[in-house]
């Protein structure tokens, strides 16, 4: 996979013609607040570029693997992990709330207040997909405002029943999923995979299996890169 720097050239080209779906892999956790933002921003971009069809999946990634099911204070976690000051995270969350808003997201103040573990969030994540991609993105967008606008646990079981039926999916299949442990394998094996292609932080978006969109971007940064995707599969199939 490729970084993609778009080129001003090749941003500007006109786009005509029917192009083939994009294949967009969005490899995130629940647990990242700057997943939420990479994913408004990729949607706002997707908007402003009617021309581009895009098939996104939703690719598991978890921060904290080894996270307990209790959790974790996330202010403990943070100064842990990142040896980071209260005056950061200060500084780091309200710009995360500007980034937010920028593209219609909610981070409420205090509202995560522990970190949780995301493996079974990630395996419902899976279940939805094969339901659909709009079940998996709705479940996705879901999860990430219950935890990160709602403060809610979204590796508790109640929680993700609860989500499930609010965006209209099977909630009996769900907890039957959920009590099964069944995707463990699957979700195991992608998370393996995403590692292996060197994706070591989220989000991270691969475009077409070959182009690499690093970090919660804003959506001017996706929508130069998309555009000059569509311009280069527009020479390719002229």
């Amino acid at each position: 996979m490729n970084d993609t720097t778009p080129a001003s050239s090749a941003a500007s080209a006109p786009t005509t013609g029917k192009l083939e779906p994009l294949r967009i892999d969005f490899v995130s956790d629940v647990a990242c607040p700057w997943c939420a933002v990479g994913l408004k921003s990729l949607e706002t971009a997707l908007a402003r570029v009617p021309e581009v069809q895009a098939e996104l999946h939703f690719q598991p990634f978890e921060l904290n693997p080894q996270m307990a099911p209790e959790g974790e204070d996330i202010d403990e976690h943070l100064t842990r992990k990142y040896r980071s000051t209260p005056e950061q995270r200060t500084q780091i969350r309200g710009h995360l709330r500007e980034r937010g808003a920028a593209v219609g997201f909610t981070f409420t103040e205090g509202a995560r207040s522990r970190i949780w573990n995301t493996f079974d969030a990630h395996r419902l994540l899976h279940w939805a997909g094969l339901q659909s991609a709009k079940a998996q993105h709705d479940l996705k967008l879901a999860l990430l405002t219950a935890y990160h606008t709602n403060g809610k646990n979204p590796g508790d079981r109640e929680v993700l029943l609860e989500t499930v039926g609010a965006i209209g999916l099977d909630k009996a299949e769900a907890a039957r999923v959920f009590d099964s442990g069944e995707f463990a394998e699957d979700v195991r094996e992608a998370e393996s995979f995403w590692l292996g292609q060197g994706i070591s932080s989220v989000p991270s978006v691969v475009i077409n299996e070959r182009y690499l969109i690093s970090g919660g971007q804003p959506p001017e940064a996706f929508e130069q890169a998309l555009r000059q995707i569509a311009a280069e599969q527009q020479q390719a199939q002229s």
